[in-house]
């Protein structure tokens, strides 16, 4: 299901093989949390920018419009027409994002909808289920995220209560995969290590979860408020812990310079909101630095976001036409810009697999992090 295709130090090039196609690793998983990303972009355009996984979130289909709903529509491949690897974070976030509007107890989470203040409460028996009626390809443990700057002991607690709610979702998903009504009865499943920054903590919750033979292993509550250096001191002490023959993801991260730190570091799975929420703010990348389209500079400026990019938005329009539709407030405009944004990423994750294929990461991690660190603006 997982090969590891070759190593350099650290860093693995993979592929792994699902129900709904073949994933190629490293890999940017696009965020579409609602089961749509931002910015007004068609599953049509991702396929057309090279997307290989789009993930989408428990806690808010469960909300809006109902897990069930997506099941009675065939599931959330359907719901949606995308026919690639679907992954569904667990809705265990939601309990860090949500502070002020949850109680978490060892059965679950009681949580006040951030729509209409309903009261619900998620468990991990719960979020399995949810997730089994959305039919994704890979489901997420539910977890807890403690803050980064947690005391010691919170944060032991609430790691322990992390594990014994993972056998509680493993217990459950194999339970729903053998249910005659189930969708996807070849639904994975993969465990989250926590433990805040401190790697003690970690390293052990590594060593306990490695032993449930899940399909894959994430590591959650990073780039959640410590620093680049907090988190890859986390990741060079953890990530030696966890199984080299299963998948890795680190949730939630990041910037194109913490995604090649990451796999220097043997993380292949990443997913991040910055792409498409900066797209949708006219700050763009480039392998020369990040440019904002709303500057003035840009008035009369006929060039593509990026020269030499193949994305439908550089192929077609220049960065004055693209900064007119920002200024305008019209939507293509965010658009154009969240689909520019989503191919640097794809483009990237492939040119990182030619560089391991190559045994040439190191030398490409160099030029690209030099390229990037160059100020457009």
């Amino acid at each position: 299901m997982y090969k590891v295709l070759k190593t350099e130090g650290n860093a693995k090039r993979a592929v792994m093989e699902t129900v709904h196609g073949t994933i190629q690793t490293p890999v940017f998983m696009n965020v579409g949390t609602v089961a749509a990303i931002k910015g007004a972009v068609s599953t049509a355009d991702l396929e057309q920018i090279g997307t290989q996984v789009q993930l989408s979130n428990t806690y808010h289909l469960h909300v809006r419009p109902g897990d069930e709903v997506v099941k009675d529509m065939g599931g959330l491949h359907k719901f949606m027409s995308w026919n690639k690897p679907i992954l569904t974070d667990s809705g265990g976030f939601q309990v860090f994002s949500l502070s002020g509007l949850r109680k978490i107890k060892e059965e679950g989470v009681y949580f006040q909808s951030h729509i209409d203040g309903k009261k619900i409460f998620m468990g991990p028996e719960e979020s399995m289920q949810i997730q089994s009626n959305l039919a994704s390809t890979i489901a997420m443990a539910f977890d807890e995220c403690p803050s980064s700057r947690a005391d010691r002991n919170y944060v032991q607690a609430s790691v322990d209560r992390t594990t014994r709610w993972l056998q509680r979702c493993k217990d459950k998903m194999a339970e729903l995969n053998a249910r005659e009504d189930t969708i996807n009865k070849n639904q994975l499943l993969f465990g989250i290590n926590q433990g805040a920054i401190f790697n003690d903590i970690r390293i052990e919750h590594a060593k306990r979860i490695s032993e449930f033979d899940l399909d894959g292993y994430a590591l959650g509550g990073l780039a959640v408020g410590e620093s680049h250096e907090e988190m890859y001191d986390v990741l060079d002490h953890t990530v030696p812990y966890l199984p080299k023959d299963k998948p890795t993801y680190l949730m939630g991260v990041g910037t194109p310079a913490n995604i090649l730190e990451a796999v220097e570091r043997g993380v292949d799975f990443f997913d991040c909101v910055y792409p498409t929420r900066n797209g949708r703010h006219a700050h763009l990348y480039t392998n020369h630095g990040k440019i904002n389209l709303l500057n003035a500079k840009y008035e009369r400026d006929g060039r593509p976001i990026e020269e030499g990019c193949m994305c439908p938005t550089c192929q077609r329009y220049s960065r004055a036409y693209i900064r007119h539709l920002l200024k305008a407030k019209e939507m293509l405009g965010m658009r154009m810009c969240v689909i520019h944004n989503l191919y640097f990423y794809n483009k990237m994750m492939e040119e990182i697999r030619d560089a391991l294929d190559a045994g040439e990461f190191k030398a490409y991690k160099a030029r690209k992090l030099e390229g990037m660190e160059q100020k457009n603006d």
